[in-house]
C-alpha cells in the first residue's frame, strides 16, 4: 500500500513548501479456513456409532441363537490368548462345541431372563464362551483340557458354567469331567435289569442327579418300547 502526504509549510519552518512524500508498504495476509458444512461433520461420528450398534445387536442375537438346544454354557478365561492358539482351539473342538469371544455385557444381554443368568458372577474380565449342544459333556470338555496342559495354561481355566440349571464354579468342574457318557449309564441300566436286586440298591447308592439320569434313561427306554408296540399293532 503506498500513499502521498503533502504538509503546509507550517509544519516545516526550515524548508517551507516543500512537500514530504511518504511510501508505506504493508503486507496482510488473510488467514483461510476450511469450509465444511455442518452434515459433513457430524456424519462419520452417526456413521460409526450406528455401526458399532449393529454389531453389538448381532453378537447378542449370536449369543441366543447359540443358547438354543444348548446343554452346557461355560465360561473360559481368554486373558492371555494369542490369535493363533484361540485358532487353534477351535480347529480342536468337536462340532457339537462352539467357542465364541464376546464383552460380558452383551453376553450378560444375551442371557438375561433365562437359566443361563446363573452365569453373571463369572463376567469379569476377558472370557471365551463354550457352548456345548450335545448330552455327552466329559466328551465335550476333553478337548480344551488337553489343549490347557498342553500348551501349559494353567491361568486360563473354567470360571464357571451352567448345566441343567445348575451353576458349577471352577472347583466343581471335576464332576462334569467325570459324568457317566450314555453308554455308562445304558450299560448300568441294563446291568440294573439283569440283576434287579443287587442293581436297583447299587443305583441308588449313587449320586443323586446320576440316578436321575438313570431314570431318565429307563423311562425314555419304555416310551421308545411302547412306541414299538404301538406302531406293530
Amino acid at each position: 500500500m503506498e500513499a502521498s502526504l503533502r504538509f503546509p509549510s507550517s509544519f516545516l519552518p526550515s524548508q517551507p513548501n516543500q512537500t514530504l512524500t511518504l511510501t508505506l508498504t504493508r503486507t496482510h495476509t488473510v488467514p483461510t479456513f476450511p469450509i465444511s458444512s455442518p452434515s459433513r461433520r457430524c456424519r462419520l461420528p452417526v456413521i460409526r456409532a450406528a455401526i458399532s450398534r449393529t454389531k453389538k445387536e448381532e453378537t447378542v442375537d449370536s449369543v441366543k441363537n447359540r443358547l438354543e438346544n444348548c446343554h452346557l454354557l461355560a465360561g473360559i478365561r481368554f486373558k492371555g490368548f494369542t490369535v493363533k492358539q484361540f485358532q487353534e482351539l477351535r480347529r480342536l473342538l468337536p462340532d457339537s462345541v462352539h467357542l465364541l469371544v464376546a464383552k460380558n455385557t452383551l453376553v450378560g444381554k444375551a442371557i438375561e431372563g433365562t437359566q443361563w443368568e446363573l452365569l453373571r458372577p463369572c463376567m469379569k474380565g476377558m472370557n471365551a464362551w463354550l457352548f456345548v449342544h450335545t448330552e455327552e459333556i466329559p466328551e465335550a470338555l476333553k478337548p480344551y483340557r488337553s489343549f490347557q496342559r498342553e500348551k501349559k495354561l494353567e491361568e486360563n481355566d473354567f470360571v464357571g458354567g451352567v448345566f441343567e440349571g445348575k451353576f458349577y464354579g471352577p472347583e466343581e468342574f471335576r464332576f462334569l469331567e467325570t459324568m457317566p457318557s450314555r453308554a455308562e449309564i445304558y450299560a448300568k441300566l441294563l446291568g440294573s435289569l439283569q440283576s434287579p436286586s443287587i442293581g436297583i440298591i447299587g443305583t441308588l447308592q449313587a449320586p443323586a442327579r446320576e440316578l436321575v439320569m438313570v431314570l431318565k434313561a429307563y423311562v425314555q427306554k419304555l416310551e421308545e418300547e411302547s412306541n414299538g408296540v404301538a406302531s406293530n399293532a
